[in-house]
């Protein structure tokens, strides 16, 4: 059973940093990558950042670029987001997900097949 547990989420204060984790397991393949999403009530969900779990080619959401930054460590099956400069518009569920790279890189949300609860991240002004 493929599983995504996300932590590190809560309330923090604007200008403050936070980061997050996603534990995956019982994922067999070893191209697989990984993408934190994020929705807010009454929002349509945004694709914030990605990384390939083989080599380690990430990419980030204009939203986020020069403050969030995500990174991993593969022995672990580990990702993190770390994210500074919080502003209260990134208060939202964070959600990571992940699948083979193949998918990750499909621009379609859809595509991606196994998916975190969700960790709530408010940022407060």
């Amino acid at each position: 059973e493929v599983q995504l547990v996300e932590s590190g989420g809560g309330l923090v204060q604007a200008g403050g940093s936070m980061r997050l984790s996603c534990g995956i397991s019982g994922f067999t393949f070893d191209d697989y990558g990984v993408v934190w999403f994020r929705q807010a009530p009454g929002k349509e969900r945004e694709r914030v950042s990605q990384i390939s779990m083989a080599d380690g080619r990430s990419s980030h959401a204009d939203s986020v670029k020069g403050r969030f930054t995500i990174s991993s460590n593969v022995a672990k099956d580990t990702v993190y987001l770390q994210m500074n400069k919080l502003k209260p518009e990134d208060t939202a569920v964070y959600y990571c997900a992940a699948d083979l790279w193949g998918r990750i890189r499909n621009p379609y949300a859809s595509e991606i097949r196994y998916w975190g609860q969700g960790i709530q991240v408010t940022v407060s002004t």
